[in-house]
């Protein structure tokens, strides 16, 4: 008879804050707004135009589009600039569009033949770019500030906007290792102009703004995104202070025009595959390689012959029995670890190979002159890899905004912003499941026994599929109020309220597990069963008071912005655990009995804390140009934070940066044609890093227990109080301070921009370790502002736009960013090379030179005896043929790392680095006839590293802390006889149950640069003579993809993006993602 334990979707009730049916949400949106925006199309008569293009130089202008405002009708010039098209009578205007020039619309009049002379376009420079609190016109930038369009984001079948991201701006990068590599709920990490702080404690992430309010990246829907401005140096983000020591991420969202309705409606299916997976070797050469290892470390055979027959004859098809029952124990199953025949590959066994997941989205926008509406909803559904017990997640985002113009001087406008993401785990589910896989998942093990049940451990199948899952519920809820009001015409006053409600709901259970005997009967397995329930809230608020103004003195322009900005978070959490299910089936508190599986009576475990922070700061701003020319910005930022003592809570930021636009110069002229824009810019300024993990650094606090003293009092353990730490008066501000130099140039009609950036970066008064005091102090050695450090950088960009004479546009996109981080202080007096060293690179990697893998025992002799000091017995002991040989560097006559310090580290070298170096972003688009095409490759062209992991290495220190992947079975065999055979020239060397081979070395280090195909798309749009009879303004259909390419030299075990995550390197897989969808608006 089989067990299975009653599903608990069935019956089981659980009361959390709920949102209406996504469907039903759509549904209701749909029907509301559909009726106002389809229209009815009528026939017309048509009308013959036609006419001639030139540039100003009366040079013809081929590729021009022309196109009959509001309607389809449209033609392109050729290569003499001329062109006729068909139009409807009675259509007023025409419109003329080309890159580089300026777009024209030109009344008809009753004309039959159109002729036009096109201008350069300015549109590059007088475009407005959202720097901190305000905009400015992208020619007046003078900090290294990057634009991000919405089109970057549309259509890509990603989790969240930081996917989306990477590689798209220089310098912005977004990473996905983490401890879960690619699984649902790890979220990207994001850094500017890369390592920022190694303070203890301290934080380099930029402060991210949505819509002026701080907020999750990852929580919005990247459909409301309208764009992204990327402030990278002091000059750009001083004005938010001590919050973007390290940058800012600006999002603005849509907002409503005025007009007609207008309705955006889009969706996508998605199957996923992993983009990675490591594969055991068979059951046979995996017990053929650990006997090797055995007996090549002086140990008998693991595998007996007569269970190698098993095997072999399981593999063969000769039995089919995964396992037998235990010796002496009839009804039971034997330990498949020594009885265990089957023929796992464990990667494939616990992970699928397709998910499907679905995203839909769906906004309305409109409204008159005084007022203007958008609202959005959107939703994703996903699936994970997990084939046992499921992994998923959804995400729901809600957004309604309004605009209004209360009178001619006064505006307000408002957002309602609503996220819920829910991820959902199997509770076994963990960041070690990949390392359970690699050093325990033989594939030998049984994944079902010979009845068809799921084996039991070390197979984590069934505590996966039976164990309980892990449930996360993050809620946040945004208000934002912005009131605007012009007393003069250059003068404005803003004031806004920003209010947000973070709550977050963490469920955790583990259920009895049950095994089956050789009968069939369940047993229990697991006995271990409790509820483990988390709940916080945080309430943050912002508020923001500023005034600019703005004053023109002939050429001499000048806009003053001054202001303040006060910041208060609190923050609450309550945590309970209870015994013993009572119900498996309702996994709830109330619904544990408090007992241990044995009966025993186990205290519930009930916790709580409380946590608050706020800042506030007063800034100011001075901007001036003379004639668009010459530019200059100053920056000046007070801020207190409670972070810091009274005494030293307060710091200002300055920042000040300059421009030159040549191109604004009278002998530019001649060159204009060719050079449209030229820009230098250069600034400088340092500010205060109050960011830290640490809530309270500054402050003496008192440690404490609940219940939990060794000795009773009265029958009961009492609570109890620790020596605190010492805190030092003296610790204050991390101080970051930054140079930058820029140029910015557009060439051929602005077809082609360039943007190049040079920084250097110090960060100063880290917090370091701490100085070694006696040990009868008896408490933690205060700590002190005494590590420094230096980043230095480049950034490029280079883009290029065109269309051909037949209509064809594309453009192609290049970036390419670079930096280094040198420690400058550290105390580190002994100079290990376990730690920072003052005056070396971060990253660095110390190891010894390889000669190579002896293929005789002769020759590892002859190696030894140029060794008369000690030879290789520092690593270890017994070498033999099919070991490493290792160079003598220091020349002492022994292989060792000295003292392993700066002045002693022995036959240590400097091998490699593991800082990302080169990481590039290029992008190719074309478009014709309706016919969209995208390809974006990112990537990082250096970097080097070495995983020293048992997932690398294969057999290593101990049977059960070892690998079999396929790739270890390239290994040292000089039997010319053995049953894999002779192998002489392989990569690995012989396998010991022993590490010393494993060591850091030049043989094994990795080249971890790598290209990905990121994203490939192709789309196409129903032309509008066919859309516009049904009231749809555009229809796209398109296809899409993620992650489908990775070109690297890296291990084949690793993904080059996640080898420093997960455990070992190896982690949860990224997705390759296949998509199709939809855009339709109305």
């Amino acid at each position: 008879m089989k067990f299975s334990t009653p599903s608990r979707n069935g019956w089981r009730a659980t009361v959390r804050p709920g949102l209406p049916s996504f469907v039903g949400i759509l549904f209701i949106f749909t029907m509301l707004l559909l009726p106002a925006v389809f229209t009815s199309a009528t026939a017309a008569d048509f009308v013959l135009i036609k006419g001639r293009v030139i540039d100003e130089n009366g040079q013809p202008l081929p590729g021009v589009t022309v196109v009959a405002k509001g309607t389809s009708a449209g033609a392109t010039t050729n290569a003499a600039g001329e062109y006729q098209l068909k139009m409807p009578e009675g259509t007023k205007v025409l419109v003329f569009k080309f890159l580089g020039m300026q777009p024209q619309e030109v009344e008809l009049k009753n004309r039959t033949v159109i002729n036009v002379t096109m201008v350069a376009s300015t549109q590059n420079l007088e475009a407005a770019v959202v720097v901190g609190y305000g905009t400015q016109k992208k020619a007046n930038l003078t900090g290294a500030v990057s634009t991000i369009s919405s089109k970057v984001l549309e259509t890509r079948p990603v989790s969240n906007v930081a996917q989306a991201l990477q590689g798209v701006s220089p310098g912005l990068n977004i990473t996905q290792s983490g401890e879960m590599g690619g699984s649902l709920e790890n979220r990207p990490a994001i850094n500017i102009r890369g390592v920022g702080t190694i303070g203890q404690g301290s934080s380099a992430a930029p402060l991210i703004l949505i819509d002026g309010m701080e907020g999750d990246i990852n929580a919005v829907n990247p459909q409301d995104i309208d764009n992204i401005s990327v402030l990278k140096d002091a000059a750009a983000s001083s004005i938010y202070g001590a919050r973007a020591p390290f940058g800012v991420i600006l999002i603005t969202t849509k907002q409503g025009k005025a007009g007609i309705t207008t309705i955006n409606l889009g969706t996508n299916y998605r199957s996923s595959r992993p983009v990675l997976l490591p594969h055991t070797m068979d059951s046979y050469t995996f017990a053929t390689y650990f006997n090797d290892a055995s007996v090549n470390s002086g140990q008998g055979v693991y595998f007996t012959p007569a269970r190698m027959q098993r095997i072999r004859d399981f593999m063969d098809g000769k039995i089919k029995t995964t396992i037998i029952p235990r010796p002496g124990q009839p009804n039971i199953w034997a330990d498949g670890y020594y009885e265990g025949n089957d023929n796992v590959d464990w990667y494939n066994a616990l992970y699928k190979p397709t998910s499907p997941s679905q995203e839909y989205s769906l906004s309305a926008s409109g409204g008159k002159e005084n007022i203007t509406y958008f609202l959005s909803a959107g939703f994703l559904d996903q699936t994970g890899f997990m084939r046992f017990g499921s992994d998923k997640f959804k995400r729901y985002n809600v957004t309604a905004r309004i605009n209004a113009k209360l009178t001619e001087w006064a505006s307000l406008s408002f957002i309602q912003r609503f996220s819920r993401e829910e991820f959902a785990r199997p509770s076994y589910m963990t960041n070690t499941l990949n390392d359970i896989i690699a050093r325990q998942g033989w594939p030998m093990l049984p994944l079902y026994d010979n009845n068809g049940f799921l084996y039991d451990s070390p197979s984590p199948a069934l505590q996966m599929r039976d164990g309980g899952t892990s449930d996360k519920q993050y809620d946040a809820n945004s208000q934002q109020l912005k009131l605007t009001i012009t007393p003069l015409r250059d003068w404005k006053i803003f004031a806004d309220l920003n209010y947000r409600t973070d709550n977050q709901f963490y469920h955790w259970e583990l259920q009895p597990v049950f095994n089956h005997d050789v009968a069939g009967n369940p047993y229990v397995y697991r006995t271990e069963n409790h509820v483990h329930e988390e709940a916080g809230r945080t309430n943050y608020l912002n508020t923001n008071l500023y005034t600019e103004y703005f004053k023109k003195f002939g050429q001499h322009n000048l806009k003053l912005l001054v202001g303040m900005q006060t910041e208060e978070t609190k923050t609450r959490w309550f945590s309970a655990q209870r015994n013993g299910l009572i119900v498996p089936q309702l996994p709830v508190l109330d619904l544990t009995s408090g007992n241990d599986p044995n009966g025993k009576p186990v205290p519930p475990t009930v916790g709580g804390n409380t946590n608050k922070w706020a800042t506030q700061g007063y800034f100011g701003r001075l901007n001036y140009d003379y004639n668009g020319k010459y530019l200059l910005e100053a920056n000046l930022r007070y801020d207190g934070s409670s972070r810091f003592r009274s005494d030293m809570r307060w710091m200002y930021s300055p920042s000040v940066s300059a421009g030159w636009n040549l191109d604004r110069e009278q002998f530019w002229g001649g060159i204009a044609k060719y050079i449209g824009q030229l820009k230098l810019r250069a600034s400088v300024g340092e500010l205060g890093n109050q960011n830290t993990t640490d809530w309270y650094p500054t402050y003496l606090s008192l440690p404490t227990g609940s219940a939990d003293g060794s000795w009773l009092i009265n029958g009961q353990r009492p609570n109890t109080a620790s020596a605190p730490g010492l805190i030092t008066s003296s610790l204050s501000w991390e101080k970051v301070r930054t140079w930058n130099f820029g140029m910015d140039a557009a060439f051929l009609r602005n077809r082609l921009t360039l943007s190049v950036e040079h920084y250097s970066r110090l960060t100063l008064n880290m917090i370091g370790p701490a100085p070694e005091l006696p040990v009868i102090l008896g408490t933690d050695v205060p700590k002190a502002n005494n590590t420094d450090l230096q980043t230095k950088g480049w950034e490029v960009e280079l883009s290029w736009r065109d269309q051909l004479k037949n209509g064809l546009g594309y453009n192609l996109r290049f970036t390419m960013a670079d930096s280094r981080t040198k420690i400058t202080r550290y105390p580190n007096p002994t100079g290990s090379l376990s730690t920072f060293i003052a005056g070396h690179m971060m990253g660095e990697i110390w190891g010894y030179q390889t000669i190579g893998i002896a293929k005789t025992q002769q020759q590892m002799d002859d190696h030894l005896s140029s060794l008369p000091k000690g030879g290789q017995n520092a690593l270890g002991n017994n070498w033999k043929a099919g070991d490493i040989m290792f160079a003598d560097v220091n020349g002492d006559g022994k292989i060792s790392n000295g003292s392993n310090t700066e002045g002693d580290h022995g036959d240590l070298i400097l091998i490699g680095n593991n800082t990302p170096r080169f990481v590039v972003g290029a992008e190719f688009g074309a478009d014709w006839k309706g016919i969209d095409f995208r390809a974006f490759f990112q990537g990082v062209l250096k970097r080097q590293y070495f995983q020293n992991s048992y997932q690398f290495w294969g057999a290593s220190n101990g049977i059960y802390s070892s690998a079999g992947l396929k790739e270890h079975t390239d290994y040292f065999r000089d039997d010319p006889n053995h049953v894999l055979g002779l192998n002489l020239d392989a990569y690995y060397p012989r396998p010991l149950i022993n590490g010393k081979n494993q060591v850091v070395q030049t043989r094994y280090l990795q080249n971890a640069a790598y290209l990905r195909l990121k994203n490939l798309q192709v789309g196409y749009t129903l032309p509008a003579s066919l859309t516009r009879r049904a009231g749809i303004q555009k229809f796209r259909i398109y296809v899409s993809g993620e992650n489908l390419l990775t070109i690297t030299k890296m291990a084949t075990m690793f993904d080059p993006e996640t080898v420093d995550g997960g455990s070992g390197g190896s982690a949860y897989p990224l997705f390759k993602v296949y998509a199709a969808g939809l855009n339709v608006i109305f």
